[in-house]
């Protein structure tokens, strides 16, 4: 006579056994890829991942976030950009040859690139490029791709700088990123609205004579309305090593000296 016991127990072993087996044999999902891996630059973490920030040359940077990509004062040619992701916004501050090239926009756009710029730029622009251009002025608000963009006036100050950039012709941004702002001056001086920025993330502040301002000005600024991060840049010839000291760490800011040039 057979225990019973005994039977439910191998029977039971030899089930579990089975499905053991079988699971070795299931297909996994496989780990979702970084759309972000191998893409060089700074990482900045958002409510929606990761900012990816790339300098490229003076004035000329890349940033990609939630699957968007951006050129911000695209120039140089093709070749500067060259293994970087396609642009889905390029984003021009000024009409100087440092910020707009409209060999290097036609070079770079794709069918569904959208640019952004004051009308000074595009009012410069060739027919084609005009056609893809959305014009943001001074105090204007625009939403492009899921990204909301404010443009700030950039301009100059001092007395013998005026003449270099006038208010109202070029854009400071601001852009709103999941949980994050990003500050993109352009070509400035320590203006009231950029003093007068608050809850600013990530800034990008420039720093060369005559042109924009000097790297006291610039300090100062930063230390005034303290972003959390700050990248010096068109700083050609200036001591971004004494705009770290002159910034400190008292204030909260964290200098990132990066290779621009």
């Amino acid at each position: 006579m057979h225990n019973p016991t005994s039977w439910f127990a191998s029977t039971a072993a030899a089930l579990a056994l089975l499905l053991t087996s079988c699971s070795l044999f299931e297909p996994r999902n496989p780990p979702a890829e970084d759309p972000q891996a191998g893409l060089p630059g700074d990482r900045v973490a958002t409510s929606q991942g990761n900012l990816v920030i790339q300098p490229l040359n003076h004035a000329t940077f890349m940033m990609n976030w939630a699957g968007r990509t951006l050129y911000v004062d695209p120039v140089g040619g093709a070749e500067r950009f060259q293994g970087l992701p396609s642009p889905d916004i390029l984003l021009v501050t000024d009409i100087h040859g440092d910020h707009y090239n409209a060999d290097t926009l036609a070079a770079v756009l794709q069918p569904d690139t959208v640019i952004v710029a004051p009308k000074a730029v595009r009012d410069l622009m060739p027919a084609n490029l005009q056609a893809v251009t959305q014009e943001l002025a001074n105090g204007g608000t625009l939403s492009v791709k899921d990204i909301l963009l404010e443009a700030l006036p950039m301009y100059n100050i001092t007395p013998d700088r005026l003449e270099r950039h006038v208010k109202g012709r070029g854009n400071s941004y601001v852009l709103t990123l999941g949980d994050k702002r990003v500050y993109i001056a352009g070509d400035t001086e320590d203006t009231p609205e950029m003093r007068a920025l608050s809850n600013i993330d990530v800034a990008f502040v420039p720093m060369n004579l005559p042109f924009t301002m000097s790297v006291q000005q610039a300090a100062d600024a930063v230390r005034t309305f303290k972003p959390r991060i700050v990248y010096p840049y068109h700083h050609r010839g200036s001591d971004v090593n004494e705009f770290a000291r002159l910034v400190g760490t008292d204030v909260g800011v964290e200098v990132r000296l990066r290779t621009w040039y």
